[in-house]
């Protein structure tokens, strides 16, 4: 008795084309449509491992770790000079999830660089701040902004120690004006002292001092004047037959 032959059927073209597209392991260089291309690792058909990705439209470069189609772990972001072919990094440290996120050091300028903690792509928790114009804030930080504890250092050597609030200082703090040999400790309020003491400190070693050092305030004749309170406050207490109170 003849028998009949099972025909499988044909998977379709566009299914066929898939499963070609799909991509795990190690591979060359994968090409984009719009120009971007990446070189490096993959896992069920995503970026994942080490590899490098160029978004040729936005002239940036990711090299480093992928976790399922995502940055994450340590990797460098790089910008392209205009007019150039050279790379320069902008951002180098860890990553989760797509974003910055745990330690690492951006690049603003040649004279600019913040290294330190980020969470989800912002400054925050600890670290220290180079600004162009010579400054550097180190301490803690908030969503981009200095906020808690930290120190500002500026390019004269002038410091402020104390608290901030929302990029100001806010709070408690103390500000070394050490060009001039003076110390100002007290309370701030969106970068403006509010209420608090001057007195010298550093004078001596101070680039352009004042004219004449603050005078010292003090209670002349200490002794005489804590004596006389106290018998200004005897006199008026109570006497014994006031207050009714016999003695034997």
């Amino acid at each position: 008795m003849p028998r009949m032959k099972n025909h499988q059927k044909a998977e379709s073209l566009a299914k066929l084309s898939d499963k070609k597209a799909q991509k795990s392991g190690v591979h060359c260089t994968v090409y984009s449509v719009n120009g971007d291309q990446y070189t490096g690792d993959w896992l069920d058909n995503k970026k994942h491992g080490k590899g490098t990705q160029v978004w040729k439209r936005a002239e940036v470069m990711y090299d480093g770790d992928w976790k399922f189609g995502k940055r994450d772990g340590f990797g460098t972001l790089s910008r392209c000079l205009p007019l150039s072919s050279d790379y320069v990094r902008v951002y180098s440290g860890e990553w989760r999830n797509d974003k910055k996120e745990g330690f690492g050091t951006q690049f603003y300028s040649a004279s600019s660089w913040y290294e330190g903690q980020w969470v989800g792509h912002q400054r925050s928790g600890s670290g220290r701040m180079y600004y162009p114009n010579g400054d550097i804030y180190e301490g803690e930080w908030l969503k981009d902004k200095p906020h808690g504890q930290g120190i500002l250092t500026l390019a004269n050597k002038n410091k402020y120690e104390g608290s901030w609030k929302d990029g100001k200082k806010n709070g408690h703090g103390r500000f070394f004006y050490l060009d001039r040999g003076q110390l100002y400790e007290g309370f701030w309020v969106d970068d403006v002292a509010k209420c608090g003491t001057v007195c010298d400190y550093g004078r001596d070693r101070a680039a352009t001092p004042t004219t004449y050092p603050l005078p010292q305030v003090q209670l002349k004749e200490f002794v005489l004047v804590c004596s006389a309170l106290a018998d200004c406050c005897w006199d008026s207490a109570p006497s014994l037959d006031m207050c009714n109170i016999t003695t034997n």
